[in-house]
């Protein structure tokens, strides 16, 4: 399993967090079953959907502040989970390059969302690397 995969399965895994009454340990066990990580990407997973599951309120407002004249729950449940995933791996996981945090959020919304997703994906972490650069 690559970086990409595992982050396909983090979107899944956080989707399912929203929709479903599941705790991490069973989105493991699912992401498990269907995709079969290994034990180095599985540890990736888990760390990953525990990051932003313990910063979801500081995300949620990075998200809806970026996001000028959109309320949360206007976004795209995928949209706002890629926005998540890629604030979580620009403020809170270090060994992530910025640029790739941002160009996988983009293709994610390309892949997993709508036509427009990707643009509006890539503005609001253009507004949020924007700010890093002046601070």
């Amino acid at each position: 399993m690559t970086r990409r995969q595992a982050r396909e399965a983090v979107l899944k895994g956080l989707y399912t967090l929203e929709l479903m009454e599941w705790d991490i340990d069973r989105v493991m066990e699912d992401i498990h079953q269907n995709d079969d990580p290994d034990d180095k990407m599985s540890r990736f997973i888990r760390s990953y959907l525990e990051t932003v599951v313990a910063n979801l309120e500081y995300l949620d407002k990075e998200v809806t502040r970026l996001a000028e004249n959109w309320e949360l729950k206007r976004i795209a449940i995928i949209d706002k989970n890629i926005l998540r995933m890629a604030l979580s791996e620009i403020h809170f996981m270090p060994d992530i390059p910025q640029k790739v945090a941002i160009n996988e959020a983009i293709d994610l919304a390309k892949q997993f969302s709508t036509l427009e997703s990707s643009s509006f994906v890539n503005g609001i972490l253009d507004a949020a690397m924007s700010e890093l650069d002046q601070s």
